[in-house]
C-alpha cells in the first residue's frame, strides 16, 4: 500500500494512530480508512494540482473569494503567489462547504479536522457495519428507489437554500449509509449566487439523480425538478420544505411590437425637434432597394 507523504506526516505528529487501508482514489483525492484517537475515521488526502484530472476548474471557481484582498488580487493576476493561494483555496473549499452544509442540516459526513491538506471526517457505515457502498454499486427496490430519490431531492433543496450547488452530484458520490444516503465530495461546490453557471450545474446535478433513479421509477425521467427548484430560488421563494412537482414550463414573454414601434417613433420625433431647434433640415430618408 503506497501511503501519501501527507498521511505519513500525520502519523509522526500523532494526529493519526494507524492507516487501515485505502478506500478509493478519485480525480481530486485519495481516501483512506484510518484510526485517529482510537476511533475509525476517513482521511481524505488532496492530490497536487499536477496530479489531478479534474477539468474545467475555472467553471467551478468563478465567484469564490478569499479572506484577504491581497490574496484575491494575486489570484486574479495569476502570479506565483496567486496560484499558491488558489491551490490552498481549492483544498479548503470542501471543508468550508461541509461545515456550512452540516449547519443547514444536509446529510453530509461530520468533519473532524483539516491538517496539512488532509481532511479527517466521519466514516459512513453501511448496514453490515463496514464502510458504506456508493449508490452506484447497489441494486434498489422500486419503492425504496422512489423514496430515496425524494429524500435526496430534499437534500439538494437544502443545499441550494444554503447558497450552494454540489456541481458534480451523481450516484458515484452518494453513500448508502445505515441511516440513509449521505452526500460526499465537495471540492467543486459552487456559490449559487456568484457563479453564472450555477443554474446549469444545479439542473445537471438533479438530472443525474433523476436519470439514475428512473431505472426503477421510469416516470421520473420526464420531470424537471432542477428547473423548478432554480425558478423558486430565483424568486426567493425556495425553502427547505418547498413542495416540488417536477412540472415546469418556460415562461416566454411575448414581444410587444406596438410599444417598440412607439419608442422608435418617439426617438425619431425628438431627433427631428433637436434638428429643427438647430436650424437643420430634416434628415434625408434612405432609398429602398
Amino acid at each position: 500500500m503506497r501511503v501519501p507523504e501527507a498521511l505519513t506526516s500525520l502519523i509522526h505528529e500523532g494526529v493519526i494512530d494507524e492507516i487501515v487501508r485505502p478506500l478509493q482514489s478519485g480525480k481530486e483525492a485519495q481516501v483512506f480508512l484510518v484510526i485517529a484517537r482510537e476511533h475509525p475515521c476517513v482521511a481524505k488526502v488532496y492530490k497536487d494540482a499536477t496530479l489531478r484530472s479534474f477539468r474545467q476548474r475555472i467553471t467551478y471557481t468563478e465567484g469564490r473569494r478569499t479572506k484577504g484582498s491581497r490574496e484575491q488580487r494575486a489570484m486574479e493576476r495569476g502570479s506565483r503567489f496567486g496560484k499558491e493561494q488558489a491551490e490552498a483555496a481549492w483544498r479548503t473549499t470542501e471543508v468550508d462547504a461541509i461545515y456550512r452544509l452540516r449547519a443547514a442540516g444536509v446529510a453530509v459526513p461530520e468533519p473532524y479536522e483539516f491538517v496539512d491538506g488532509v481532511l479527517l471526517m466521519e466514516v459512513i457505515l453501511g448496514h453490515d457495519g463496514h464502510p458504506a457502498p456508493r449508490l452506484a454499486d447497489v441494486n434498489l427496490d422500486p419503492d425504496d428507489a422512489e423514496g430515496m430519490f425524494h429524500y435526496l431531492l430534499r437534500e439538494v433543496v437544502k443545499m441550494l437554500c444554503a447558497g450552494l450547488v454540489h456541481g458534480d452530484l451523481s450516484d458515484f458520490n452518494i453513500l448508502l449509509g445505515a441511516d440513509g444516503p449521505v452526500i460526499i465530495d465537495f471540492p467543486q461546490v459552487i456559490d449559487a449566487a456568484a457563479n453564472q453557471g450555477a443554474r446549469k450545474m444545479l439542473v445537471r446535478d438533479v438530472k443525474n439523480l433523476t436519470s439514475f433513479f428512473a431505472r426503477w421509477v421510469p416516470a421520473l425521467a420526464e420531470r424537471r425538478y432542477g428547473d423548478e427548484m432554480w425558478s423558486l430560488f430565483e424568486r426567493n421563494t425556495l425553502n427547505p420544505d418547498s413542495r416540488l412537482t417536477g412540472r415546469f414550463e418556460e415562461r416566454r414573454r411575448k414581444t410587444d411590437t406596438r410599444s417598440i414601434l412607439d419608442e422608435i417613433s418617439a426617438v425619431e420625433r425628438e431627433a427631428m425637434q433637436r434638428r429643427a431647434a438647430l436650424g437643420l433640415p430634416p434628415p434625408r430618408r434612405r432609398k429602398q432597394g
